[in-house]
């Protein structure tokens, strides 16, 4: 099911036709959001020789659902990661977030220059609010750990907050290693990149089975058609969630949420950044569950999030946007109560959060010869990054010292 309600910000693009053949292939990807894009592309660029399937458009579920702030955070702070994990381990997994925002730096510039396609990636600065004194302590050892293990961070005080901005917050992280992107055009530029180099593309097409042999795996499609591989990756989101639980984990890995958002009419950069003292034009969220996000884009349109709850029907969910609206509407005057706007769309969209804020990427042991590329998180687009290097390291056989980090028995 489609939950992106609304598309105000879309592209034109250029439609691939269905599966009408069976076909055959070194690796299958199901589906061809921004994660399938990122796995499908880094496959083509190691010499694989892939397919990729999807039952809507390319982007056309939760991607294009996504509000696309580009963090390295993780929605669990590195001090409770480390608790569970170690912080060598929790650390390595908030440097992967760096590492995967200057990768899609990389690409977006690649996409400029070889296709002419602008994917809307500008390097931004984000500002992490402490929603409550309480939580402001918490702040200072957070920052303290990061900077231990080499990320750049910045510990604000309430008096910093109030010289810079228009509203006040007890504490505040401002990290410099933030980004945003328009997430439809991204995964588009991803795909029409790496059907020039082979990548054979299916849109509209619905995987409804999958089988395994001792030499081979097939996907079914609702069509009739095959498609035989050597491996399979999926890349789901939340619709993979009901079967990868199962008798091996004893239950559900994640949650499956609804998060709010709209977009305003553009009001131009110059009341965001000097009447509105939005400095930066940095990318806002805080530390209450769950959390207020906030970011521009180039054309000084306002994007807010949030709001989130557990509605998945989708009469419940378009029942509730005018509500959401009206509380995120709110929320964001009172930060910057000096910019005024027209909403321009709004929307719902599905996510997962898994319980200690990791993606899943790799095999599970209920499935043979699949992989799984599950952002499960707050931060889909960076996880997905890693989620193809990963995947493209282990299926061209040279294996990743990163993988254990994300596999689903860990």
């Amino acid at each position: 099911r489609d939950f992106c309600l609304s598309r105000g910000l879309g592209d034109v693009y250029k439609r691939q036709s269905p599966l009408e053949a069976d076909a055959r292939c070194d690796v299958a990807v199901v589906g061809a959001g921004v994660t399938g894009a990122l796995v499908a592309h880094a496959l083509i660029d190691a010499g694989i020789d892939t397919i990729a399937l999807d039952k809507r458009s390319a982007g056309g579920g939760s991607t294009a659902a996504s509000t696309a702030l580009l963090l390295y955070e993780l929605d669990t702070p590195l001090r409770e990661l480390s608790a569970h994990f170690g912080q060598a381990r929790a650390a390595r997994a908030y440097e992967m977030g760096v590492e995967a925002i200057r990768r899609l730096e990389g690409l977006t510039s690649d996409f400029a220059r070889e296709l002419g396609n602008d994917c809307g990636f500008e390097r931004r600065p984000s500002l992490y609010l402490a929603s409550h004194s309480v939580t402001a302590r918490g702040l200072r050892e957070e920052c303290t750990l990061r900077q231990r293990h080499g990320i750049a961070v910045e510990l604000l005080s309430d008096r910093d907050i109030a010289s810079r901005y228009p509203f006040s917050a007890p504490a505040a992280l401002l990290s410099r290693d933030a980004a945003q992107v328009d997430p439809l055009r991204l995964t588009r530029s991803l795909l029409e990149s790496a059907t020039a180099r082979g990548l054979r593309l299916y849109e509209h097409t619905e995987v409804t089975g999958y089988d395994t042999s001792a030499t081979a795996a097939r996907v079914s499609t609702a069509t009739g058609h095959r498609v035989t591989a050597q491996r399979i990756v999926f890349a789901t989101g939340y619709e993979a969630l009901p079967y990868v639980g199962g008798p091996s984990f004893g239950g559900t890995l994640a949650d499956i949420r609804t998060t709010y958002a709209f977009a305003s009419e553009p009001v131009g950069t110059q009341v965001l950044e000097k009447i509105g003292r939005w400095r930066d034009r940095c990318l806002i969220w805080e530390t209450a569950r769950p959390y207020l996000y906030v970011r521009t884009t180039p054309d000084g349109r306002v994007l807010v999030g949030g709001e989130d709850d557990d509605a998945t029907d989708r009469d419940v969910q378009l029942a509730r946007i005018p509500g959401k609206i009206a509380h995120l509407t709110a929320r964001f005057t009172q930060l910057f109560p000096d910019v005024k706007f027209e909403v321009h769309s709004a929307w719902a969209g599905i996510f997962e959060s898994s319980h200690d804020g990791l993606p899943f990427i790799g095999s599970h042991p209920d499935y043979p010869r699949a992989c799984f590329a599950l952002g499960y998180g707050g931060n889909g687009i960076t996880f997905a990054v890693m989620a193809a290097d990963i995947l493209r390291d282990v299926l061209a056989g040279r294996g990743n010292p990163d993988a254990a980090l994300f596999g689903f028995n860990r």
